[in-house]
């Protein structure tokens, strides 16, 4: 289904008052409120294809109904988000999942709901079916060579579909690791994911690049090969400038300093760019900002001021995906959630004010930098995104807006109440 733009007007202007008196006293002490504005609309997220349906556990997994069964039901659904907040316009396709059949009609249909491709997305975590040989005991490092032949190949694959789409990246996440000391040898499982690695790189075009994910543990708990961000910036430089990290937030020890992760990898040019979830105990893959909005605050504070440095452009220069689903939310709702926390986010690193800030640091007057960083956390810029949305074109209330005009019931109606969506 497509949204009549003519309902997200007649749906913003019976709330248009009620916005304008809280924009209106947001603004008022922001002197640029216009190029912060306009950075926020300029600002994209890209939704990946197997967060369009319920996500689960491995006890069970609960669909609502009216999932997407099919790739160009994918793309309706991102379209759909993009319609309501304008700030979704690119779509990630993981393969073997999401092989376009024409890639001629799927570019067209993309085109139509004003969507890019994103980085495309490799699987070597699962046996497909009617493969050779089995990922049983990982894929890039394996101890067979005909094993990492083929993970090879399926990420050449991978690149060639990307190609045809007009993606510019390649993200690999490897579920290879150990379960039990002695299982693996870690130097030769990274030798041999290095090698890999290297033909896969071999096989990028001039202008893409690859990003090397890593993860601390699951499904792996002794080790996993590509563990941690210095095992995927060691990756990286070796390869090549071609090669980034790939920091999901949720692949992290407890409590480990994703802000200074992320500030030391921009520094060094190697941060690929994002995905973007929360967790309370591991890689619980929640909605951003459900947990810990201010930790997404800092390390979006790290961002704008390292790319700042660098005459970076924030919203081309990294990769920005969501990497979230739940058990018992509607997942649409789930990814309008993740895209504003997002957006609110990114919003109050511009407002930072960093002259001050760097006065404070210079001076290690560390009660002011303190109270810049949490006065500016504490500004509520909800009515600034909003006046971001609303000048693109999207709606006020995202969620009011899906919630009033029964967006999921008239899913189901088209596609029924099983039918439940590809991807994990």
């Amino acid at each position: 289904m497509r949204i009549d733009k003519s309902k997200i007007q007649e749906y913003n202007d019976a709330l248009l008052n009620a916005h304008k008196r809280k924009f209106d006293f947001a603004a008022e002490h922001i002197p640029d409120i216009n190029n912060i504005i306009n950075q926020l609309i300029e600002f994209n997220v890209a939704i990946p294809s197997w967060a369009l349906g319920t996500g689960g556990t491995r006890f069970g997994r609960f669909p609502g109904g009216g999932e997407p069964g099919t790739l160009e039901q994918k793309m309706e659904d991102v379209g759909l988000l993009h319609a309501l907040n304008q700030s979704s316009g690119a779509i990630s396709l993981h393969i073997p999942w999401d092989i376009p059949e024409n890639y001629a009609e799927i570019k067209s249909l993309a085109a139509s709901f004003d969507l890019k491709f994103d980085a495309v997305n490799s699987n070597t975590f699962q046996d497909q079916k009617d493969q050779e040989l089995s990922y049983k005991f990982g894929s890039l490092h394996h101890t067979n060579k005909a094993v990492r032949k083929q993970a090879i190949q399926h990420n050449i694959e991978v690149i060639k579909h990307g190609i045809e789409l007009g993606s510019k990246a390649l993200t690999v996440w490897l579920s290879d690791g150990s379960c039990f000391p002695g299982q693996l040898n870690f130097r030769k499982a990274f030798q041999n994911t290095l090698e890999s690695l290297e033909e896969i790189y071999a096989a990028l075009p001039e202008d893409w690049k690859v990003f090397i994910e890593y993860k601390c543990s699951e499904p792996n708990f002794y080790s996993m090969t590509v563990g941690d961000w210095g095992q995927s910036l060691l990756f990286a430089n070796k390869l090549g400038p071609k090669a980034k990290t790939l920091v999901d937030l949720g692949h992290h020890l407890p409590n480990a300093n994703i802000e200074q992760i992320v500030a030391l990898l921009l520094m060094e040019g190697k941060l690929a760019g994002f995905h973007f979830n929360d967790s309370k105990y591991g890689d619980d893959d929640l909605t951003v900002g459900a947990m810990k909005p201010y930790q997404l605050f800092l390390i979006f504070n790290e961002l704008v001021e390292g790319m700042d440095a660098r005459g970076m452009n924030h919203a081309k220069d990294l990769g920005w995906m969501i990497d979230a689903s739940h058990n018992v939310k509607d997942p649409l709702e789930d990814l309008l959630q993740s895209v504003e926390a997002i957006m609110l986010s990114y919003a109050h690193a511009l407002l930072v004010d960093r002259q001050k800030l760097n006065a404070a640091q210079e001076s290690n007057d560390v009660v002011v930098a303190q109270e810049v960083l949490q006065n500016t956390f504490r500004t509520d810029v909800r009515a600034i995104v909003a006046e971001a949305r609303i000048r693109s074109g999207g709606s006020l209330d995202p969620i009011g807006f899906f919630r009033e005009q029964k967006i999921r019931a008239q899913l189901i109606a088209q596609r029924g109440k099983s039918s439940i969506a590809t991807g994990l």
